[in-house]
């Protein structure tokens, strides 16, 4: 199992608490990248969005790629997991910054492409907003462009959506065969596209049950176009804590919707453009990315136990939520990473 953690460029991840004592600023989550991967992380991920959905449009936010350049170049080990919407850039001109990125981390780039869902951010952006399958069928053209600058000399590429001419990119990325492509999403469009043209699946917090049965649908949709396996990854918030009274009395903390709803207008908006197999609850818009389904709360001996029960399933990859994140990774760290790692050296 590899361990990852959503670097929080929104200042936090509770939309119902107002005040996580996370800055969106460069010297913190400069601070959290090097230090998670010196505690155990694998990976951040480094989510793009312009405006902040968790705690409300006026609220701060990073941007996902001069922080990802600037982290490339103060961090030695860690993935840096960008997420990109093909309808914010155009594909030839990203692949040029990721591959500059990819030389300058030494092969630590990878890309979570992400169809855009938020309508209010593209139009104060300027940027066109298309319906959920029209925006992916935009994604698989703007995939096959990035994959063909990447790979190809004097590319030319011509679609309904993109065109190129003769195009030259170099120096093409260091990362062979090229950086690695993550996406998500549970519609039958979002789950072709992953199936055809990327390398690993991202899944939204879930039990090990369900994701289990998610991770059969892909493979089989993977193994019909006789590709290589996708890797997969789940979404989870976890709540570790010496007792499980604890965990539930944080649990309970962070769920109360009566402290905030700033992002409330927002989260109604993600999930009218977007196709989810199942209906969403209150916990679900206290947490995002469904985090709070994963299970991961408890003692360090339950949550060691439930990451176990995914690992069993076929995840390779957890993507974390934590707060406050630095302290909150530190003891995720130390109670369960570590407990884990020595179980193994044992076995």
């Amino acid at each position: 199992m590899r361990y990852g953690y959503w670097l929080p460029v929104f200042g936090g991840w509770l939309r119902n608490v107002a005040d996580e004592n996370m800055q969106a600023t460069w010297p913190y989550v400069k601070r959290l990248a090097q230090r998670s991967e010196e505690i155990g992380f694998d990976v951040t991920l480094i989510a793009e969005l312009n405006l902040n959905d968790i705690k409300g449009v006026e609220a701060p936010s990073l941007d996902a790629w001069s922080t990802a350049a600037a982290l490339a170049a103060v961090t030695e080990r860690i993935e840096l997991m960008v997420a990109v919407r093909p309808t914010f850039h155009l594909p030839a001109l990203l692949a040029k910054q990721a591959a500059n990125i990819d030389h300058i981390s030494g092969c630590r780039l990878t890309l979570n492409v992400v169809s855009s869902w938020w309508a209010d951010e593209a139009r104060k952006y300027g940027v066109g907003f298309e319906q959920h399958d029209d925006r992916y069928a935009r994604t698989a053209e703007w995939l096959d462009v990035l994959n063909g600058v990447w790979s190809q000399d004097h590319f030319s590429f011509s679609g309904k959506y993109y065109r190129v001419e003769d195009n030259v990119l170099e120096p093409k990325p260091l990362s062979q065969p090229r950086p690695t492509l993550y996406a998500g999403g549970e519609s039958s469009a979002a789950k072709e596209l992953i199936a055809e043209k990327c390398d690993a699946y991202l899944m939204h917090g879930d039990p090990p049950e369900r994701v289990r049965e998610k991770i059969a649908d892909l493979r089989e949709r993977r193994t019909r176009r006789d590709l290589p396996p996708l890797k997969f990854g789940v979404a989870g918030y976890a709540i570790v804590r010496e007792t499980e009274r604890e965990a539930q009395d944080e649990l309970r903390r962070i769920t109360d919707v009566q402290q905030s709803a700033a992002g409330y207008a927002n989260y109604q908006q993600w999930l009218a453009g977007t196709q989810l197999e199942q209906r969403v609850s209150l916990e679900d818009y206290s947490v995002s990315n469904r985090g709070l389904r994963s299970g991961l709360v408890g003692t360090a001996e339950q949550v060691a136990e439930r990451v176990a029960q995914f690992e069993a399933v076929g995840v390779d990859l957890l993507l974390l939520q934590f707060s406050p994140q630095h302290d909150e990774m530190e003891r995720f760290a130390e109670t369960v990473i570590r407990r884990r790692s020595a179980a193994s050296a044992l076995a």
